[in-house]
């Protein structure tokens, strides 16, 4: 799952910019902090870069120096909390086969770049009636005002 929030960076730049990424924390041992300050490979200036891993999952935020290191890796632990309670123990195939889930989770935290849910058990509450509006037929047309977006 990959969202750029930075309209002016094309497909192609963003594949590569994900490589980059990648290949920076991938070689980072697990005994370093979670924070990569000054990536000069982002087309923005003064952009830092912070994780954590789980088990065999990584989190990846690339943010501007101006956000706090410890909000965005409370912020990494709302989403997985939350991504573990809709799951029941999230794993690499909840990722892949229920991409659309973890995606709806993920924008009721963060939306255009901006965070906009902190609380995990308000990320629930909206997921789960996301899923009670989806399974009801008669209300499937009112779905997206459930997330989000619409507040």
């Amino acid at each position: 799952l990959v969202n750029f929030y930075e309209n002016h960076i094309n497909a192609s730049d963003q594949q590569e910019l994900v490589q980059k990424v990648f290949r920076v924390i991938s070689k980072r041992s697990d005994h370093l902090c979670n924070f990569v300050d000054g990536f000069s490979e982002w087309p923005t200036a003064d952009t830092r870069i912070i994780y954590r891993r789980y088990a065999t999952l990584c989190f990846v935020f690339v943010v501007d120096s101006s956000e706090s290191q410890l909000a965005i890796l409370d912020l990494i632990q709302v989403f997985v909390e939350s991504l573990d309670r809709t799951f029941e123990n999230v794993c690499e195939l909840d990722l892949i086969f229920h991409s659309d889930k973890v995606q709806n989770v993920l924008m009721e935290i963060v939306m255009a770049g901006m965070v906009v849910e902190t609380n995990k058990e308000e990320v629930l509450r909206c997921q789960a009636d996301m899923n009670r509006l989806a399974a009801d037929k008669s209300g499937s047309g009112k779905a997206v005002m459930a997330s989000g977006y619409h507040r």
